[in-house]
């Protein structure tokens, strides 16, 4: 645990050390590690290791995970406690990524139901796809870098982050229910992005495309029908792009259910709004 000053004014710090932690907060908003820290400070990396150790040791400095720290702000109530930015932590320790899923669900104001969790899409590589840090829980899908596409940069304490635009986060949770909170939840969901200014049908089944996954259009298709939305090119591209076979509906969900042959889907969970044909 860090030996946090009951002070977090400045106080107890040399003038050298003061200026190196200003000199960090202007430069590295996000986490950051020894070899950012020496480029910013004009010193070689053993120093700075030495001298980001000082201001963890002292409170100054959160270490995000070995290796990984932030700045505390000065105003910071509880410095002990003090937790960077989720995104801004995902941003760096997940790179190439971008924040995806119920995640970007949330951003866009696309649900109301608030998830602990933050959902990452990455082309880095994971040995598991669930990982805490600093206390939040981030749920990691992996993709390839060439399908990191269809996100938006948003400001955050200064630094930029990506994330999932609303049309990307939709054909996302169809490809990968999973991340998406469950296909009932994912119903909900297309639903307020179906009815909202951020709806963009050619987008949508570009990005669908471009993702390669037919069972995507499958769900997609089937959801439209089964919450009686009249969007009847829409449903057409998706029987146009149907994949060979039966899929799940919801591949979270290990029960049975009734195949529907319109969609080549077994229907394993009821949505609201309506009965799947």
């Amino acid at each position: 645990m860090l030996d946090v000053p009951v002070s977090h004014s400045g106080a107890g710090l040399g003038e050298a050390n003061r200026r190196r932690l200003a000199a960090l907060n202007r430069a590295l908003p996000g986490p950051f590690d020894a070899n950012d820290a020496a480029k910013v400070l004009g010193i070689d990396r053993s120093e700075a290791a030495k001298a980001i150790g000082y201001l963890a040791s002292k409170g100054w400095l959160s270490r995000v995970r070995r290796g990984l720290f932030t700045v505390v702000p000065l105003e910071a109530d509880a410095p002990m406690h003090w937790r960077a930015d989720p995104w801004l932590v995902a941003a760096r320790i997940f790179d190439p990524c971008y924040i995806g899923g119920w995640s970007a669900c949330e951003h866009w104001s696309l649900t109301e139901q608030l998830f602990r969790s933050v959902v990452v899409v990455t082309a880095h590589p994971q040995r598991s796809s669930r990982s805490t840090v600093q206390g939040t829980d981030f749920v990691t899908a992996v993709r390839g870098s060439d399908l990191l596409f269809g996100t938006n940069s948003v400001w955050r304490e200064r630094t930029r982050v990506a994330v999932s635009d609303p049309s990307r986060t939709i054909i996302d949770i169809l490809d990968d229910p999973a991340i998406g909170g469950g296909i009932r939840h994912v119903s909900d969901v297309l639903a307020e992005y179906v009815e909202s200014p951020h709806r963009d049908d050619d987008l949508l089944i570009s990005y669908g495309d471009r993702l390669g996954n037919r069972t995507a259009f499958k769900r997609l298709g089937l959801l439209l029908e089964a919450m009686d939305f009249e969007v009847p090119e829409m449903l057409d591209a998706c029987l146009a792009r149907r994949s060979a076979g039966v899929s799940k509906l919801d591949p979270t969900i290990t029960a049975g259910g009734r195949i529907s042959s319109r969609w080549g889907l077994r229907v394993n969970a009821s949505i609201s709004r309506g009965d799947p044909s």
